[in-house]
């Protein structure tokens, strides 16, 4: 088995952060991991995304020119990325800043508010946390527990008010369906 994502967003959306945080989690679960992260030179602001490969087996390549998922934070990023999904793929849409529709009608389009919902938690920063909850739970790929201690391990104990929340929001998007909005 092998799954390839790209996280796709503005800098300072979490983008990297979720990318990271999964290859963390994936590599605590015994998986063979790739990161590739790529960014403009703005801190804020600009373009960011990264790449995971997650394998059980050895992985040749981090690119992903036809990646199984992809998860959007922004619309530039849907435009730039969407048509390198992998036909029968899954795409998740941040709904709460993407008003455009996709043009790809072969994948699975998932739109979540997660910007929304984090902002009902107290922060909407925590939109990607949000977002990694949903699509742990729609792919599987690692178990939650497993995510939500690497995310710990990577933000470190320092930062225990962001955790409760990102906990929270973590929880949020993992019950998260499309019916419930």
């Amino acid at each position: 088995m092998i799954v390839k994502t790209i996280f796709a967003g503005f800098g300072g959306q979490g983008v990297l952060m979720m990318g990271y945080t999964l290859a963390h989690g994936a590599m605590s679960a015994g998986y063979n991991v790739t990161y590739l992260p790529a960014y403009g030179a703005e801190m804020r602001g600009g373009t960011a995304n990264c790449t995971v490969a997650v394998s059980d087996d050895d992985i040749a390549s981090p690119i992903a020119s036809e990646p199984d998922n992809l998860i959007v934070l922004n619309t530039p990023s849907l435009s730039s990325f969407q048509n390198r999904v992998a036909s029968g793929g899954s795409l998740f849409l941040n709904s709460s800043i993407i008003a455009v529709e996709s043009t790809r009608h072969d994948v699975q389009i998932i739109k979540i508010p997660s910007s929304d919902m984090a902002g009902a938690l107290g922060n909407s920063r925590a939109a990607n946390t949000v977002m990694m909850g949903v699509f742990l739970k729609k792919t599987g790929l690692i178990p939650p527990d497993v995510y939500l201690n690497s995310m710990q391990e990577v933000m470190g104990s320092k930062k225990k008010a962001i955790i409760e929340l990102n906990h929270k929001a973590f929880a949020a998007g993992y019950e998260f369906t499309e019916a419930s909005i």
